[in-house]
Parts: structure tokens; sequence; C-alpha cells
């Protein structure tokens, strides 16, 4: 695929999630913060199963998604990226500043949103802050993406398997979130929805705009393919 191409199709990929995502929001906003869908339906199933066993499970895999660890698979996804010493740099600071900035972004949409979390009766483990997109899984979902491009740029078939596992952990936080009642499960999809967006666009960003030795699988245009 042609580096133009690919970098149009993360674009359009992540513009496209964006729009999901603000679509979203306008409904939550509309509805003042309430429930919306199966939200309360979910959080009454969460607390009505809650075994100690699974509360357990749902704590330790949470506490994966804030952090210093998130941090610290961003800059495993930048060493694994590059080649060379300086292309690892380079890369581990890419890495940061796109989930650092994510971050600060999803940050301040929470803040203007502000909209309340499910009762604190539900709760199953400690949280702070509004409710919408859930900042955990928001983190999660980004520190995910940034480790299967990762691995894609390393290896151009991608490795499958690790990629699965890794998207599974970002799905996982994200859903444990809902499971131990500190938000409702349109939090969760906001924050998968503008984790997708934001990788989107930062992948769109740095295959337009990276050498091509950064982005393997990718060809320039030629003289004969060129416009």
């Amino acid at each position: 695929m042609k580096r133009g191409d690919l970098a149009e199709l993360a674009g359009s990929c992540g513009l496209g999630a964006w729009t999901g995502f603000g679509v979203l929001t306008m409904v939550v906003v509309g509805h003042d913060g309430a429930p919306l869908f199966g939200d309360a339906g979910l959080v009454s199933w969460s607390v009505a199963h809650r075994p100690d066993v699974a509360v357990a499970f749902a704590r330790g895999v949470t506490a994966t998604g804030t952090g210093v660890i998130p941090y610290a698979l961003a800059v495993l996804a930048g060493v694994v990226a590059g080649r060379t010493r300086r292309q690892r740099a380079v890369a581990v600071a890419l890495c940061l500043a796109c989930l650092g900035a994510g971050q600060a972004l999803r940050y301040t949409v929470m803040t203007l949103v502000a909209r309340p979390r499910p009762p604190l009766a539900d709760w199953a483990t400690h949280a702070s802050g509004w409710a919408f997109p859930s900042g955990h899984t928001t983190t999660s979902a980004l520190t995910a993406g940034l480790l299967i491009i990762a691995v894609r740029i390393r290896s151009p078939r991608g490795r499958p398997a690790l990629a699965v596992v890794v998207g599974c952990w970002g799905v996982l936080v994200g859903l444990s979130r809902t499971y131990l009642g500190v938000h409702w499960f349109t939090d969760v999809v906001g924050g998968w929805l503008f984790a997708l967006g934001w990788l989107g666009l930062c992948l769109g960003a740095a295959t337009r705009w990276l050498p091509r030795q950064w982005t393997p699988g990718t060809q320039e245009p030629t003289d004969a393919t060129a416009p």
C-alpha cells in the first residue's frame, strides 16, 4: 500500500471514530448525563454477579489501565518500533506524546461534559473525576493501539497472535470499569471511540511525514504511478 493511501485510510478511520464519538457525546449531553440504552441494566447485572475471584481479577486488570504501566508500555512500543538507537529515541518520544496529548484532550472533554458516575453504592473499586469518556478505557486503548502499531512496523506481517493479546487487554480494561460499577458502558464506548480516533489521526500524520524506513510495507509513488 502506498504511503499516501495508508495515511488517508488511517486519517479516515480516525475521523470516522471521532464522528461517532461526537454523536455519542451530544447524546450524553442531551440527556444531562443520565444513563443511556442498557447502561443501568449492565451495572445492575455487574453488581449482582460479583464473586470474590472475579472482583479481584477485575481490580487487577483495571489497575493496569492507569498510572505508570501505560507509559512504560508506550516506551516499549517505541523501542519495538525503532531499529536504530536514534529511531528508538524518536519513536519513544512520539509514543509518549501521543499518549500524553490524548489523555490531556480526553480530560478536557470529560471536564466539559461533566457526566456523573453510577451510584457510589455500586462501586467495587476507587474512582475519581467525571465519567465520560472513561479515562482507564481511553488510556489502555491508546496504549494497546501503540503496541499493535509498533509490532506492525517492526514485522509487516503483524504477528496476529500478539496483536490479539494486546487488543484483548485493552478491551478488558474498559469492560472492567463497568463491571466494577464506576462507569456506565457508554462511558467505555466513548473511551474506545476517542482512542481509535486519536490513534487514527496520529498514525495518519506519522505515515505521511515520517521517513520511508519507518513505515515498512508501504510504497512511495514511482514516476509511473505518481499523479
